[in-house]
């Protein structure tokens, strides 16, 4: 009985502690700053439970500028020209004069093929050349003969010395000279031919560059079998090079060609090279539905090499002179997309903006605000509308009950935000 009694007494001591302090919570509350009023007491600032102090933010006003749209692409970068320089002819290589990374000009000499049977053959044409020759200048001086030996025949037959059997045999023997001389000029021109087609065969054991620019890859070497099939090795023209990239779809429209295009690459960080929009493909990719797209660039010192990573960043849309903000201040809220007006009682007032083009950092203001309005730049993300606000590194405000770092009723002045004064 006595155990009953006791645990009686401490279940009434417990409740009557229980009451006192739900009481003076209720009282703190009911004293503390900016209570009943959006932004203070037991209904915080947009609806919720719970004190919600001053937000500390960061502001900027709505300003003019120029403003350009941008999209970038990658891709890689390919030579002007690559050339792989393949014999003429087959054989033996008895020389290669150049190595990898050697610069070559149009027509330099890269190896040699071997041409001693060819060299015999070009001998044995220009022997056969000057016999043909010859056989002309004879078969020249026999129609001479057969033309004296007419003339001197027809003369005699006009004066009735000489029968028409002997002049009929000179002019035979004239037309037969000339026919001779005839056969010998085209032979003469068949062993020319020939001859000449000997030569291009003996010129075709040079290997020769057919571009200006580096030799990219050496595939043989000195005493190896080349063919027709092969390349010897590959030139690559990089005085300028192009960039091959893929456009999606959406962004096709914005690209033309004859615009203008920054590019740059891990190799040279910071470094821009200048180029140009040559071509665009007409037709996409069905299965990616991309369109190639390629862009010479300038290299006079030969900086960027073909197979080389790149980004290129292509200025799409220019607008001078509007207005502009800070990516950060545009956030969404409510469902509605717009920005955080700090107002002149240094509260955040929602309103909804139209946007334009935008770049890295900026976005054209279309509509909802103007030129010289104060917006929240950062923080934005978490106000609501009503909050009370703190720009960032200067004092709050002093006075007025409610206030950020006002004197509110019942506490110290300058106190902190939301304490209860001591009963």
């Amino acid at each position: 009985m006595r155990k009953v009694v006791i645990i009686g007494v401490a279940l009434v001591a417990i409740g009557a502690t229980g009451v006192y302090m739900f009481t003076r919570e209720r009282t703190a509350s009911a004293q503390a700053p900016g209570a009943g009023r959006p932004g203070g007491g037991m209904m915080g600032g947009g609806g919720g439970f719970g004190f919600r102090p001053p937000m500390t933010v960061e502001v900027a006003p709505v300003g003019r500028a120029d403003i350009a749209a941008h999209l970038t692409v990658v891709g890689n970068l390919i030579g002007q020209q690559t050339v792989d320089v393949v014999p003429r002819t087959g054989g033996r290589l008895i020389s290669v004069n150049v190595r990898l990374g050697d610069r070559v000009s149009r027509g330099q000499l890269l190896g040699k093929i071997e041409d001693r049977e060819i060299v015999e053959q070009v001998k044995q044409a220009e022997a056969s050349l000057q016999v043909a020759m010859a056989t002309i200048r004879q078969r020249e001086a026999d129609l001479k003969f057969a033309e004296i030996n007419l003339e001197r025949s027809r003369n005699l037959f006009e004066r009735q010395l000489l029968p028409r059997q002997s002049l009929d045999d000179a002019d035979a023997r004239y037309s037969s000279s000339f026919a001779q001389l005839d056969l010998s000029r085209a032979q003469l021109q068949q062993t020319q031919a020939r001859l000449d087609e000997l030569k291009i065969n003996l010129a075709n054991t040079e290997i020769r560059s057919p571009v200006n620019g580096f030799v990219g890859q050496r595939n043989f070497d000195v005493g190896a079998w080349v063919s027709t099939n092969a390349p010897v090795a590959s030139v690559v023209d990089i005085s300028s090079v192009r960039l091959v990239a893929n456009v999606v779809e959406r962004d096709l429209r914005l690209v033309n060609p004859g615009d203008g295009a920054v590019v740059e690459v891990d190799a040279f960080p910071g470094q821009k090279f200048t180029g140009t929009i040559a071509r665009v493909s007409p037709v996409l990719d069905p299965q990616t539905r991309t369109a190639e797209m390629e862009i010479e660039v300038p290299n006079p010192g030969a900086l960027l090499k073909p197979g080389m990573y790149a980004r290129v960043d292509l200025t799409v849309d220019e607008r001078p002179g509007v207005l502009v903000a800070p990516k950060t201040a545009i956030v969404d809220y409510d469902g509605r997309r717009g920005a955080f007006v700090f107002t002149d009682d240094n509260k955040a007032d929602f309103v909804t903006v139209q946007v334009g083009i935008d770049d890295a950092t900026r976005v054209e203001i279309t509509g909802g605000l103007t030129e010289g309005q104060r917006i929240v730049v950062v923080g934005a993300s978490s106000l609501r509308q009503g909050d009370n606000l703190v720009v960032a590194g200067q004092a709050p405000p002093q006075g007025g009950q409610g206030r950020p770092g006002g004197a509110g009723k019942g506490r110290p002045q300058g106190g902190p935000p939301g304490q209860t004064p001591r009963q």
